[in-house]
């Protein structure tokens, strides 16, 4: 075997050998970004029955609290914008009419607090039992989500994955975050 043959096939060697390595790489970053979408479509999935739920509680708390029509607008245009967002397909403007939304519906209860008649209703009640496991719902897949957005960024700041992701268009994804801390807390329920 002459020198130059034994070359080629060191330099074939290494380019296999990179070559893998950048299959196994390109993979990994597929299925990171398989996962977050998976997260982000559990979150839409509870943020949609949350939504669902806004126009039944609008409506039984409409005919209790005479003097907070303003509150029930802004929860009905968050709804509005969150659905909007959600049609655009925009996640950073839907995480943020979420949070209006959630705001919102914090201010509600406790403005419920001072119509006993409202709080002792039926379908408040139930309404509010609903919204809080849905919330339980919304968080467990934030968490679930923010964790495969955590996986996929840290894979694609990484090096060598970095230079998979610069080539093939892979982007950090946004975590799912609420800002104002007053919203972070799940709605508190009395009976």
């Amino acid at each position: 075997m002459s020198g130059g043959f034994v070359g080629l096939i060191v330099i074939v060697v290494i380019a296999a050998v990179f070559g893998f390595a950048a299959i196994a790489i390109y993979n990994k970053l597929v299925s990171f970004k398989q996962q977050t979408e998976e997260g982000w479509s559990g979150i839409d999935v509870a943020l949609k029955q949350r939504a669902n739920l806004i126009p039944n509680l609008v409506a039984t708390v409409k005919g209790y609290v005479t003097h907070e029509r303003d509150l029930l607008e802004s929860i009905t245009e968050a709804r509005a914008r969150a659905e909007r967002a959600g049609a655009k397909g925009s996640s950073e403007d839907r995480m943020a009419a979420e949070g209006d939304m959630s705001a919102g519906l914090l201010r509600l209860f406790a403005v419920a607090e001072n119509y006993p008649d409202l709080k002792a209703n039926q379908n408040f009640i139930q309404l509010q039992t609903s919204l809080e496991e849905i919330e339980g719902h919304i968080q467990m897949a934030r968490r679930y989500y923010n964790g495969t957005v955590r996986n996929l960024n840290t894979l694609i700041g990484q090096f060598p994955s970095n230079i998979v992701a610069g080539l093939f268009g892979f982007r950090a994804a946004n975590y799912f975050e609420i800002e104002d801390p007053k919203v972070r807390a799940l709605p508190e329920v009395k009976f």
